[in-house]
């Protein structure tokens, strides 16, 4: 893989990626603490808490991808490869990185992995390959 020549302290990724870790497992928990400070609930209103707890296991679900991604940023940072599309190796635009600085791929790289992504979603189940 290319090393990408980005002068990461100028820019601060590192920074951006570490408060945006503290963020995202700052609220990691509380969504279930406040459900749970709820206790027992009338049986009318158990769909509602249902449901609730339903989406909170997606958030938490989304919380825990989004955090993945940034521990990744930082290894990459780490091992200098930061900065890099992992699909082409070019160089991702620092426009992208302060925007998403744990972005994996360049702007035509990522459309082109959803794409892909959307099209298999759309198959039926016995089509895929």
């Amino acid at each position: 893989m290319k090393k990408v020549a980005i002068a990461v302290q100028d820019r601060g990724y590192r920074r951006m990626l570490e408060d945006k870790r503290e963020d995202v497992l700052s609220g990691l928990g509380i969504k279930f603490d406040t459900l749970a400070k709820m206790g027992r609930v009338a049986e009318e209103d158990q769909a509602q808490v249902t449901h609730d707890e339903f989406v909170a296991l997606r958030l938490n679900r989304l919380d825990y991808v989004q955090l993945r991604m940034i521990e990744e940023a930082l290894d990459r940072l780490t091992s200098d490869d930061y900065g890099c599309c992992l699909a082409c190796d070019q160089p991702i635009p620092a426009k992208r990185l302060n925007a998403i600085p744990w972005a994996r791929y360049c702007v035509g790289c990522q459309e082109s992995i959803g794409a892909e992504m959307d099209q298999e979603r759309r198959q039926p189940v016995g089509v895929r390959e």
